[in-house]
């Protein structure tokens, strides 16, 4: 599964409004970044507690890094 997919199912998991939730993989030099969009009422939940679940967002996508031979870098859209 690639690691959008992955992280999409995760993020769906969290929020209240699942089907406003999109993961894009745009590509860059050696990494991915993967620009995650939520409904504005959920970005709270997305972000979390002094930013522990975005954190732990970011952890999850490298930790696909040694798979898939790219560094991921994981950014949470602003309306």
């Amino acid at each position: 599964m690639p690691a959008e997919d992955d992280l999409l199912a995760v993020v769906r998991l969290l929020v209240d409004d699942p089907r406003a939730v999109s993961v894009k993989k745009v590509p860059g030099d050696g990494e991915w970044l993967l620009e995650v969009d939520v409904a504005p009422d959920d970005r709270g939940k997305v972000i979390g507690r002094r930013g522990r679940t975005i954190e732990s967002l970011r952890s999850l996508a490298a930790a696909r890094e040694p798979e898939d031979g790219r560094s991921y870098e994981v950014e949470l859209l602003d309306d």
